[in-house]
């Protein structure tokens, strides 16, 4: 699912440098002659993806008898990242955790997370080659490589067939944000269903915002721009759709991905006649009533949706045998075969470029063309932005989305007082 949370990383300014060598009180076993090792896995996903997860545990845990995970299930990302803070002052962490970009890259600027290099050094078998660059760049900080990506996604259209056709709507709808506005409209006066449900939250009208032309930051990375013009006209013209015109929706609010599924559930219930969504969606949908197609973008600028990977870290905490462990599980979960397979059954974007020649796999993507959606938009999608405060710009983004998406106050109002947060931010960080 793709998509970022608020990454809450302020605390690490007074975690200093504590961390030493080997020096762990994790409660996981260092292994015996009697058992294996056994490791946790911090993982933020439910449902089928929650599911797929544990499978690949058991397909590893049976494939040798050497190490034992165990998947311990987060509420979402963000609870993730809440919880390792906790292990790691408490000194008491998982062997291998699950990590948004943003947080990744903070965890391991602070010392959190151990680098993994002298494992891939070692390991005869890695082919960095083999991984898509874009995503497994994002492991990659000062030289060293701090996570391995385990599945790329971003967020695509998913929309109702029999609604598309009923009122002679084609695959043109997604020319423009433009264009899907006024299918929209169609959709709500002649159907009484909602035309069109982005994804709560900001990261929807980032993507929108950078297919307006959009920048985060200024080239010399000294001024925030969240308040261009390019920002407004993308994020009022949302606020408009749903406050004003109501041709659209969003769910907010309760436990975990809930928001989530109930934007899927209206849908796939015909309550609405599409939404934005993961790629990591395809897992839930029922493609004899959906389909897919990449995101559109505005007027004459090209689409340039974020595109990024999830990626699987190790805490320096952890001790050198749980480490070891935790890096034969993560290049398990990201080899070509397995890749493969999660991508199969999720809809996420495989990280290795191998994966496209499992035959199961190559089986898979002919008869199941959505799932070419993801990757052709990768093609052209933006990498993730690293977020040089530390995620204090994207906490402001995400404020901002709350009062636009949920209060309805005009996108300029909102998007002023994020820059003026986001800039005292950028600014404390560059003095």
């Amino acid at each position: 699912m793709n998509v970022r949370k608020k990454i809450l990383v302020f605390f690490m300014i007074t975690m200093g440098l504590f961390i030493a060598a080997g020096c762990s009180n994790n409660a996981n076993s260092e292994g015996t002659e009697e058992g294996p090792i056994e490791i946790e896995f911090w993982y933020g996903l439910g449902g089928k993806l929650g599911e797929g997860v544990e499978k690949t545990i058991s397909d590893f845990n049976e494939s040798q008898d050497e190490i034992k995970v165990v998947g311990v299930a987060q509420g979402e990302y963000e609870e993730t990242v809440q919880k390792l803070q906790a292990a790691v002052a408490a000194k008491k962490v998982p062997a291998a955790v699950l990590l948004q970009n943003d947080p990744m890259n903070a965890f391991a600027k602070k010392g959190v997370l151990a680098p993994m290099d002298s494992f891939i050094n070692e390991d005869s078998d890695f082919k960095k080659e083999d991984f898509v660059s874009a995503f497994y760049q994002q492991g990659t900080i000062e030289g060293k490589q701090y996570a391995i990506p385990l599945y790329g996604t971003t967020q695509v259209m998913y929309y109702r067939k029999d609604l598309f056709e009923k009122y002679g709507l084609t695959t043109d709808v997604f020319d423009s944000w433009e264009s899907l506005a006024e299918a929209a409209k169609v959709i709500k006066d002649q159907e009484g269903v909602y035309g069109w449900e982005p994804m709560y939250g900001p990261d929807n009208l980032i993507d929108m915002a950078l297919s307006n032309g959009a920048q985060y930051i200024s080239e010399d990375g000294k001024t925030v721009m969240i308040d261009s013009p390019e920002w407004v006209e993308a994020w009022e013209f949302i606020r408009t759709l749903i406050h004003e015109e109501k041709t659209m929706a969003i769910h907010h609010g309760g436990q975990g991905w809930e928001y989530w599924y109930k934007t899927i559930d209206d849908v796939m219930q015909g309550n609405a006649a599409g939404y934005t969504g993961s790629s990591g969606d395809q897992g839930d949908l029922d493609f004899d009533i959906v389909s897919a197609h990449p995101q559109p973008g505005w007027k004459d600028h090209d689409p340039a949706p974020h595109a990024g990977a999830m990626v699987a870290s190790i805490p320096a905490l952890a001790s050198d045998k749980e480490q070891e462990a935790a890096y034969e599980w993560i290049t398990y979960f990201s080899s070509a075969e397995k890749t493969a397979e999660w991508s199969m059954n999720t809809g996420y974007i495989p990280v290795r470029k191998s994966a496209q020649e499992v035959e199961a796999y190559k089986e898979f993507a002919e008869k199941n063309p959505q799932s070419n959606v993801p990757l052709t938009q990768a093609q052209y999608a933006t990498p993730p932005f690293v977020d040089p405060t530390g995620g204090k710009i994207y906490d402001a983004l995400e404020k901002a989305a709350d009062k636009v998406e949920i209060q309805g106050i005009s996108a300029s109002e909102a998007l002023k007082e994020a820059k003026e947060e986001a800039q005292r931010a950028l600014d404390n960080t560059l003095n």
